[in-house]
């Protein structure tokens, strides 16, 4: 008996917080999920990373050997300047010194990456004013961003998602829950070709030190706006049409951008994930609500009816004084 007690007591409690405990456990999803993602990576690139250490460590001493009269201090002066130099996007090799980074198209893609705030980090301000620039542009320029991407995607929506669905459903008489569902895998399908697949292909092909799942890898961290940077297109030695090239990409980014966003908004609308993502919301106690209504309905009738009985009062207290006959003497006058 007591055990069945414990037990009901113990449902009754995980029901009436169900949200905390969903929210609790998505916290600790998202921490494990973190952790496997480091484990994954240290796994995977460490020995990579020990290997380039091991190759340059070679590297440099056979250069010291070959050539004596050059101090290794002299050296890694010389290097820390280069590497400081393409962190900023210069580079003293002879092929790339005719790309320019801060010619028209080249500036023009910068801006888009940075109020995308995908931020491939392969250029970066060099000046003062433009660090300062940079960071007014951002604050004006991220928020104008996401109200254009906003309102493109809400009227965009309206007829890729929510005219189609509805069309099915009254037309054809299909379920509405069902013709949402393939609607949005037959959309992410679209989007995955005419935004991954097949602009991977064409980088493959432009981009001459790219295989396909480099150029489908850099499709991806760019309509994501993870922006790592170590894949930028454009920035190959005598590349042809660079500047039209650079303007197409600063389309590319956007389009895709935006088709991203569509997509998962239509995913969003589901009703399913919507099932599933109010699991972790707060939600709201419905009998305090009620009780708080009930509550004022009940003060508000209270003071109304009150006012009504002074207002009788007040009225009775204003007439003239009238005495009342009693019944007995009626009913002798009738008589009479």
């Amino acid at each position: 008996m007591l055990q069945s007690l414990a037990g009901s007591s113990c449902v009754r409690l995980v029901e009436q917080h169900r949200s905390a405990w969903c929210f609790a456990l998505l916290v600790l999803g998202y921490l494990l999920y973190l952790v496997f993602g480091a484990v994954v990576f240290s796994s995977v690139e460490l020995p990579y990373e020990d290997l380039l250490r091991q190759e340059l460590g070679k590297l440099k001493q056979r250069f010291l050997e070959e050539h004596a009269c050059l101090s290794e201090q002299q050296l890694e002066q010389f290097l820390m300047r280069v590497l400081e130099a393409s962190n900023y996007g210069v580079s003293v090799l002879s092929n790339a010194s005719g790309n320019w980074n801060w010619d028209f198209t080249s500036s023009l893609f910068f801006a888009s990456t940075v109020l995308s705030t995908t931020g491939y980090g392969h250029t970066v301000p060099l000046s003062d004013g433009g660090k300062a620039f940079c960071i007014i542009y951002s604050v004006i320029g991220i928020p104008f961003t996401l109200l254009f991407l906003t309102a493109v995607v809400q009227r965009i929506i309206v007829y890729v998602t929510r005219r189609p669905v509805l069309y099915f459903h009254i037309r054809w008489g299909f379920s509405k829950q069902v013709v949402a569902i393939i609607h949005a895998i037959v959309l992410g399908f679209i989007t995955v070709s005419c935004f991954f697949l097949i602009p991977a292909a064409i980088f493959s092909v432009l981009e001459d030190d790219w295989n396909f799942l480099e150029s489908f890898y850099f499709c991806f961290i760019s309509l994501s706006t993870i922006g790592l940077g170590d894949y930028v297109p454009g920035e190959g030695y005598n590349q042809k049409f660079r500047e039209l090239y650079k303007i197409g990409i600063t389309c590319y980014l956007l389009l895709g951008l935006i088709a991203m966003l569509v997509v998962l908004e239509t995913f969003c609308e589901l009703h399913e994930l919507k099932k599933f993502r109010k699991l972790f919301y707060v939600k709201k106690d419905k009998e305090e609500d009620q009780v708080h209504i009930m509550e004022h309905d009940q003060l508000s009738f209270s003071s109304i009816s009150d006012q009504a009985a002074s207002m009788k009062d007040d009225q009775k207290a204003n007439e003239p004084f009238v005495t009342s006959q009693s019944p007995t003497s009626n009913d002798s006058s009738l008589n009479n």
